[in-house]
C-alpha cells in the first residue's frame, strides 16, 4: 500500500487484538491485488441497550488505480454481527471478491458484450 492502513474505532474503545486482526486481513488483500493505494477500515458499534450486546459494523474503503471500492459487514441476511471478528471476516471477504473481480476486469478476462447496432 502506498498510504498506511487507517483503522478507526467508533463508539467503542480501541482494541489491540482487533487492530492486529485488521492488519493481518488487510495484508492478505494485497495478495489478490497488489496495486492497492490505500485502505481505510472503520469498526463501529452504535450505542446499544445496556442488557444487549451491541452489533458491530465494519466498513472497508480501498482505493486502487482507477476506482474506489467499498465493502461492509452489513450485507448479511441473518442480521447484525455481535462479534467484531465475524464482522471483520465478512467485510474483508466481500472486499477480497471485489478486488478479484476488479483485477479480472483490468486483465481483460471478463467478456464484454457487444453493443447492439442501431
Amino acid at each position: 500500500m502506498q498510504v498506511p492502513l487507517q483503522i478507526t474505532f467508533r463508539h467503542m474503545e480501541s482494541s489491540p487484538a482487533v487492530e492486529a486482526r485488521v492488519r493481518e486481513l488487510a495484508a492478505r488483500l494485497e495478495k489478490h491485488y497488489d496495486a492497492i493505494n490505500s485502505c481505510r477500515v472503520v469498526i463501529d458499534t452504535p450505542p446499544a441497550h445496556r442488557h444487549k450486546g451491541a452489533p458491530f459494523s465494519v466498513r472497508i474503503d480501498v482505493t486502487v488505480p482507477g476506482a474506489e471500492l467499498f465493502a461492509t459487514s452489513d450485507n448479511e441476511p441473518e442480521g447484525a454481527h455481535t462479534d467484531a471478528y465475524i464482522a471483520l471476516r465478512d467485510a474483508f471477504e466481500d472486499m477480497r471478491r471485489q478486488l478479484e473481480d476488479y483485477a479480472r476486469r483490468q486483465r481483460g478476462d471478463v467478456k464484454r458484450h457487444s453493443q447492439p447496432q442501431v
